[in-house]
C-alpha cells in the first residue's frame, strides 16, 4: 500500500457549495520527496471570509488558479506514478479532507483512486496510545502552515515517528 498524506485548504464547510482553493499531498516514505500541490479555481460564486482567510489567498487570487477539472486529473496521474500499488489516503482530519477530495474525484472524473476509505492520523495516535484525549501535533517536525504540502508533510512525519518510535505495523 502507498500512504498519501493529503491536506487541503476551502473557502467553506461543503464540497460543491463551497470550493476546494489549494490542496497538497505527500507520498508518505523515509525521503518524502514526492510531493503534489493543487491550486484549484473556484467552483462556486459562495465562499466564507473567515474560511479563505486561513489559505492565505484573497478571492481575487483564487479566480486565476487552474480549473479544478485539470488539477484533479493531474493529481489522479500523480497518484498512478507514485503508488505502485492501492493508494491510502490518510490526513489529519479526514472528515474535513476527505469530503472535498472524494467529492472532486467523483464529480470531475467519475471516480476516486482512494476508493471508499479514508484514514484518521489522529484517531491511530489515540488508538496506540490508548487515551482517546492525547494528540499526536507534537510530532510533526514540519511547521503548521496552512501551506497544504507544508501540513501534509508535517502529519507524515508524525505517522512516520507512529512507526518508528510507536510500533505502528503499516507497509511503506
Amino acid at each position: 500500500m502507498a500512504y498519501i498524506m493529503v491536506d487541503i485548504e476551502s473557502d467553506g464547510p461543503i464540497p460543491g457549495d463551497y470550493s476546494m482553493i489549494c490542496f497538497g499531498a505527500v507520498l508518505v516514505d523515509e525521503r518524502m520527496d514526492k510531493t503534489f500541490y493543487g491550486k484549484c479555481k473556484p467552483i462556486s460564486d459562495r465562499f466564507i471570509p473567515e474560511a479563505l482567510a486561513v489559505s492565505g489567498f484573497s478571492r481575487a487570487e483564487t479566480m486565476t488558479f487552474d480549473d479544478a477539472a485539470s488539477v484533479i486529473n493531474s493529481f489522479a496521474g500523480w497518484i498512478k506514478t507514485v503508488a505502485k500499488d492501492r493508494p491510502v489516503f490518510i490526513s489529519d482530519n479526514n472528515g474535513f479532507d476527505w469530503m472535498f477530495i472524494c467529492w472532486y474525484f467523483h464529480h470531475f472524473t467519475g471516480s476516486n483512486p482512494f476508493g471508499h476509505s479514508s484514514q484518521n492520523l489522529g484517531s491511530m495516535y489515540k488508538g496506540l496510545v490508548k487515551d482517546t484525549f492525547q494528540n499526536f501535533k507534537h510530532l510533526r517536525k514540519t511547521a503548521h502552515t496552512h501551506n497544504p504540502v507544508d501540513d501534509a508533510r508535517g502529519n507524515a512525519e508524525a505517522l512516520l515517528t507512529l512507526k518508528k518510535e510507536y510500533g505502528l505495523k503499516i507497509k511503506l
